[in-house]
């Protein structure tokens, strides 16, 4: 089956909606509101991986998925979408998805028998010293099935927002560096713990897809390269299973004097308080999907491409991100 899948930090989605969960029709949240669905509506995608999106609460008055649809209900008229969502984040940034539910199902399928679940404790050791550490996902990631219209199942998918490397209290420079390190030990945890899940997947003859904004490119930085490994390579596998490795939708990214190239968002840094572009939202599928077309829609990089110029205020104005957009065959 071919399907064309994208994954998208909406930045913090959950502002666009009334305390009840009704969307904002009004003012710049409405005015926002409108460009996303632009964006949204264009893409015409079958699975949409949602970061960022509106919160569930606990006593499940309010769920992620069940503002989407009504989102899509408001700006989005004559859409087709389902939505999904998983176990509620310990914050207000929750991880859902939009789905066209004439061509596919998507059902939440947390695996319970080999392993922990996501919104458990887990240990892992990030150190390389025997040593077992306990470590929590602060976003449990999501884990779907994507399922054809006979119930055939198509692909597992796990969406995921992990720990954020950036460090946004007002600390020295000792504080600073234990800082950086804890944060990218806690980001190790977490991907070690999805790559672990993509293994047990893998191990059943499944498909596996991972997305999101895993808040970590390609290459190895300052602190990788003192631990001698990176996030986002921990979640593509081992080459020492080769058929288990997962492929990046995208080319792989060059770094010249803006950053990386091709580029999902930027950050600031805070040292030296230049801007620098980089890739840290992604789609990773195992080697039993065909990768067709791959890119990120963003207007400065894909000049040739008319949709995405014809988008370009709305992708810049809509969100901090850009959309990771994909068409594969299964």
């Amino acid at each position: 089956m071919n399907l064309k899948i994208a994954v998208y930090n909406v930045e913090w989605m959950r502002d666009l909606f009334e305390p009840d969960g009704t969307p904002k029709t009004t003012g710049k949240d409405g005015k926002r509101s409108k460009k996303l669905a632009a964006i949204v509506k264009a893409l015409q995608v079958d699975f949409l991986g949602v970061v960022e999106g509106p919160d569930t609460l606990v006593n499940g008055s309010k769920t992620t998925s069940g503002q989407l649809i009504a989102w899509a209900n408001e700006f989005i008229p004559g859409h087709t979408f389902s939505a999904a969502h998983g176990f509620p984040s310990s914050g207000q940034q929750e991880l859902g998805a939009m789905f066209d539910s004439t061509k596919i199902k998507v059902i939440f399928t947390p695996e319970t028998r080999d392993g922990e679940r996501f919104n458990e404790p887990f240990l892992m050791d990030t150190t390389n010293r025997m040593i077992k550490e306990q470590y929590r996902h602060y976003r449990p990631p999501l884990e779907l099935s994507i399922l054809d219209l006979n119930d055939q199942l198509i692909s597992r998918v796990i969406i995921a927002h992990t720990k954020s490397k950036g460090i946004f209290d007002k600390v020295d420079y000792a504080r600073f560096e234990q800082l950086s390190q804890r944060d990218r030990l806690r980001l190790f945890g977490e991907c070690m713990h999805i790559r672990d899940r993509c293994d047990q997947y893998l191990a059943k003859g499944q498909n596996v897809i991972v997305m999101g904004d895993i808040n970590d490119g390609f290459e190895l930085d300052f602190y990788e390269n003192r631990f001698s490994k990176s996030a986002v390579e921990m979640i593509l596998g081992d080459a020492w299973k080769p058929e288990w490795i997962l492929k990046s939708v995208l080319p792989k990214p060059k770094l010249n004097a803006y950053g990386w190239t091709p580029y999902s968002g930027k950050y600031i840094d805070r040292i030296t308080g230049d801007e620098f572009n980089v890739l840290i939202d992604h789609i990773l599928v195992s080697k039993g999907i065909k990768v067709l077309k791959g890119q990120v829609w963003n207007p400065y990089l894909e000049r040739e491409d008319t949709l995405i110029q014809s988008l370009k205020n709305e992708l810049i104005q809509a969100a901090d991100h850009y959309p990771i957009y994909a068409e594969i065959e299964t």
